[in-house]
């Protein structure tokens, strides 16, 4: 009798599995365009078993889903890619759901799931390369060139998250993070183009994600000399207020806040399929050549002119600059800060942040700490 019943327990087990899995449902279809990239992203009602094989002649992918079960209404034709024709649809067998996507050239794939966020539930992440496009270099800490007489300054904006990557997400009027960063980044690069000693470089400019890595190697290409990451974040507690300037730390964060915040902005790169491990490691053997220049030095006086001027008009969580692990802060040679504009998560400063008025404000602030940092310490551009 007892092992009746337990027979009966396994079986009624796996039938519940079963079905769990053929209740997994494909509900949308989304994509998102970077300059190197296509990511296809599936919304899904839960995480799913999947396959991806390459197929040439013609190129395509094919997406297996093991249980799925397909929303009517997914896209099908597809408009100014560089990579994807039309998408289409079927039960592979009973089990399996396929969905080809069909190509105009061969590429590389990428993919992996991610865990519901503020923003989207479970997802598929399948991201496309060029198949013949070399793999992006590892950041060089080689400097810029220096700054010759009537030469300009390169400054690197940075306008955080993107993309599959909302950021931070307002309570009130659910304002996304990525969205208000991206604004105050294209305000802060007007201004300083109108500036005969600085030469702009947005890192990203549309709602794309790029790998905290990749920010700072493009960065590096682009010969920068300055480096600025714009944040707006949020916090548990909506209490929270109040704009903060952060530099790189070699031992650890200046308070609590620092550390949970630079927790929180390194894992964004799980967007990205990147592991929180690799960046440990890479952060580790990067601060090792940080501590061998005067990049945090620097970095750290650059911070203070920026905390200087948004202190003029904005409300500020802390008295000086903090400091913190930041992926996103590590390359040697590029003296760089991270500028959280905000609490986005505070109702009052996610209105303000919304204002197209306040977001030019706090760019010119930024602006104006670049100013005072060149003409305060001009020898960091000259040693370059």
């Amino acid at each position: 009798m007892k092992r009746t019943f337990a027979s009966f327990v396994l079986l009624f087990i796996l039938t519940c599995q079963i079905a769990g899995a053929a209740s997994v449902s494909v509900k949308n279809l989304r994509l998102w365009n970077a300059p190197d990239s296509t990511r296809v992203v599936l919304d899904l009602s839960s995480s799913v078993e999947h396959r991806i094989t390459m197929f040439s002649n013609p190129p395509r992918v094919a997406i297996d889903l093991r249980g799925g079960k397909l929303y009517s209404g997914l896209p099908k034709t597809v408009k100014n890619n560089p990579y994807i024709k039309r998408f289409r649809y079927g039960q592979f067998d009973k089990n399996v759901v396929r969905i080809v996507i069909d190509l105009k050239r061969e590429v590389k794939v990428k993919s992996f799931q991610l865990k519901p966020n503020a923003s989207y539930g479970y997802r598929l992440v399948v991201d496309l390369f060029d198949k013949y496009s070399a793999s992006p270099a590892p950041a060089t800490i080689a400097r810029p060139k220096p700054v010759t007489p009537g030469g300009k300054i390169v400054v690197a904006i940075d306008a955080g998250h993107g993309g599959e990557d909302p950021g931070a997400l307002g309570k009130k009027y659910k304002t996304k993070e990525k969205t208000v960063v991206l604004s105050i980044a294209r305000e802060l690069e007007k201004l300083l183009a109108k500036d005969k000693n600085f030469k702009p470089y947005l890192v990203r400019n549309s709602d794309y994600y790029v790998a905290l890595r990749n920010r700072t190697r493009l960065a590096s290409q682009q010969n920068a000399h300055l480096f600025i990451s714009i944040h707006a974040d949020a916090f548990k507690n909506s209490k929270a207020r109040g704009a903060s300037v952060f530099t790189l730390s070699d031992r650890g964060a200046t308070s609590e806040m620092a550390r949970w915040l630079a927790n929180k902005e390194n894992s964004s790169d799980l967007a990205g399929g990147v592991s929180i491990k690799d960046k440990d490691d890479y952060t580790a053997k990067t601060l090792f050549d940080l501590s061998k220049d005067k990049t945090m030095e620097y970095s750290l006086i650059f911070g203070k002119s920026i905390h200087k001027e948004l202190g003029k008009f904005a409300r500020m969580h802390k008295k000086n600059v903090e400091q913190a692990r930041f992926v996103v802060l590590k390359t040697p040679n590029i003296a760089s800060v991270l500028v959280e504009t905000g609490f986005i998560s505070n109702p009052g400063e996610e209105k303000k942040l919304r204002s197209k008025s306040y977001q030019k404000k706090i760019a010119r602030a930024i602006y104006q700490g670049i100013k005072d940092f060149r003409k305060k310490h001009p020898e960091w551009f000259l040693d370059s």
